[in-house]
This record gives structure tokens, sequence and C-alpha cells, in this order.
């Protein structure tokens, strides 16, 4: 909160200094680039993610095999650990 009032102080200010906040693509979950989320089958297949410590996140899937692990490596995703019930462990180094 006090990072937007910050950046609307500094607006109000320099109006043509400070860009207008950026909207995050309609694809994108919290923490997951829209590439990521496009490999593990969309935003459908999707129950849950968690980041878990700095360089992985878990995410539960409704059906893991519409993932595309070929897209998730290009997308940067360094491996991936299958787990029972969906569930997968996507190792993304500090970008978690």
């Amino acid at each position: 909160m006090f990072d937007k009032l910050q950046q609307a102080f500094w607006k109000a200010l320099t109006p043509d200094l400070v860009p207008e906040e950026v909207k995050a693509a309609a694809d994108s979950v919290a923490g997951l680039s829209a590439e990521i989320v496009a490999a593990l089958g969309g935003v459908d297949n999707l129950k849950s993610q968690q980041p878990l410590a700095l360089t992985r996140v878990r995410v539960a899937l409704h059906d893991e095999a519409r993932v595309d692990r070929q897209a998730l490596s290009v997308a940067g995703v360094a491996g991936v650990m299958p787990l029972e019930g969906g569930v997968l462990h996507l190792i993304t180094g500090l970008r978690a």
C-alpha cells in the first residue's frame, strides 16, 4: 500500500516521468508467467500454485496429461518433479 501511495505522490509531482502501472497479462497467475501457465495446460487446468523456497513452485493440476514439458523448458523451467495426485514441483530458479 505504501508503494502505491508513494507512486501516486511522485506521479502527481512529475506526471510525465512516472509511467502508468503495467497491467499483468490475463493468462498469468500470481508468480507464474503466462508461458508457464500455458505449458501447464492453461489457467483452467490449475487447481492451485504455491511458491516453495526461492527456486521451486508447487502446482496442483486437474489433468496432468495436458502439461507440455518441452514448452516448460522453453519458458525457463529447469526441471519438473511429478508427485502423486497431479502435483508437480517446478524448478524455476530465482524467478519462483
